[in-house]
């Protein structure tokens, strides 16, 4: 089975090179050319055309739509699109219908693991869909990650996705607010993250993000622009409407974009404190 990468951001990039070293790429497409990426083609439609499975692995749902317009006449039966952006329950649901109109299949299969985890095929996929059609593609997986949970349906996928990222940037702004706390009375970073380590709240973020802090190095493993695009998609969810908390995440990251911070890593968010 021949897989097809359409978006070749940090994530995609990464994938297409490991499916390329098994031996399984069949080509590769970015809205912005990449012509050095791995089996590279001109376009969409000639990904499509190569590949058994199409994943995209895009910013948004509507960069998932404009792809989808072009792509759905080459879509068919025999063939599986992939859905890897994060996006929307109701776009979920979308462009599913879109996508079995032409007699092809549609898993949702968002992630989670930023730059350092897909490194290491240590990515975590969220599968929404047929349970038979997860197991088809398991081999796949297989390649690019090191756990697969079936969520349900890919409507269920995209709202654990969601509150996923939700808790991650929750979790990121509090760790900022801490180690600023503590700078200010004038207890040393050393002095802090030995005392988290021990500490009930010490998480896989606080291990991730603790050297960036350290070093002030906000070069992107998960951009501020994607975790306030996911924020304000979860917002809009009608169960999610009267979340304090994700109000004030998202508007913390908004604030990150409009200082120009948007292309940072989130973490960045450490800037609007005024601490490096």
């Amino acid at each position: 089975m021949k897989i097809g990468i359409i978006g070749l951001g940090i994530i995609g990039d990464i994938w297409s090179r490991h499916y390329e070293e098994a031996g399984v790429l069949a080509g590769t497409w970015n809205r912005t050319a990449k012509p050095d990426a791995p089996q590279w083609m001109e376009t969409p439609e000639a990904v499509t055309e190569a590949a058994d499975v199409v994943q995209i692995v895009v910013a948004d749902p509507p960069a998932v739509e404009s792809i989808l317009e072009r792509i759905l006449p080459k879509l068919g039966p025999g063939k599986i699109l992939m859905q890897s952006s994060t996006i929307d329950p109701a776009s979920s649901a979308k462009f599913k219908a879109q996508v079995l109109a032409t007699g092809a299949r549609y898993l949702e299969a968002p992630f989670t693991g930023s730059k350092p985890a897909a490194e290491v095929k240590q990515t975590v996929f969220y599968l929404g869909g047929d349970a038979e059609l997860i197991v088809e593609l398991e081999p796949l997986f297989q390649l690019v990650s090191s756990a697969r949970f079936h969520i349900g349906d890919n409507e269920q996928a995209c709202t654990l996705k969601l509150a996923m990222n939700l808790n991650i940037s929750a979790q990121m702004e509090t760790l900022c607010e801490a180690l600023t706390l503590v700078r200010r009375a004038g207890v040393s970073d050393d002095v802090f993250f030995e005392a988290l380590g021990k500490n009930v709240s010490y998480s896989g973020v606080t291990k991730l993000k603790e050297p960036k802090l350290r070093a002030g190095d906000y070069s992107p493993q998960f951009s501020v622009k994607h975790m306030a695009k996911d924020m304000r998609l979860a917002s809009k969810m009608g169960s999610a409407e009267e979340f304090p908390m994700l109000a004030a995440i998202k508007q913390r990251l908004e604030d990150a974009e409009s200082a120009g911070f948007e292309e940072e890593d989130f973490a960045s968010m450490m800037k609007l404190l005024g601490s490096k």
